[in-house]
């Protein structure tokens, strides 16, 4: 798959983590994050992924910040992204199954109970179910 990931200062070490992951199993990683400690808005970084996703190329894209929860609301605030804060195996495929998440995020100070790659791995397994979840998608998109 092709993936673009971008983060601010507060997930570093955890984008990184993802990157390295992602590239060892065969799939593309674009890298429109940051890679120091280096303080960075998170609002900047995800209307950068969001641009940059929406010009194509992509099948969906990775957040990351502290928490998860501001780059996220960011990012949801581009017309044409639907982000989701994944926290465990059920997050992560329902988010796609019945919301058609184009990017997911996570926070790099948080302490989730399943790693973030099996997260990531669920979702990208997973598939849009469509039908009535169709409808409630194009109301999100209204």
């Amino acid at each position: 798959m092709n993936i673009l990931i971008a983060n601010d200062h507060g997930a570093v070490e955890l984008k990184s983590a993802i990157v390295e992951a992602l590239v060892a199993k065969g799939h593309r990683v674009e890298n429109l994050g940051v890679d120091s400690g280096d303080s960075v808005d998170y609002p900047d970084m995800a209307k950068l992924a969001a641009e940059r996703y929406l010009a194509g190329g992509f099948d969906f894209g990775i957040l990351c910040c502290g928490s998860g929860i501001g780059i996220s609301i960011a990012a949801n605030k581009v017309d044409g992204i639907r982000c989701a804060q994944v926290f465990d195996l059920y997050t992560a495929e329902m988010c796609k199954r019945h919301n058609d998440a184009n990017f997911i995020a996570f926070g790099g100070r948080v302490e989730y109970g399943v790693p973030v790659v099996d997260m990531i791995e669920r979702y990208m397994a997973s598939e849009f179910e469509g039908g009535r979840h169709q409808r409630r998608v194009d109301k999100l998109r209204r």
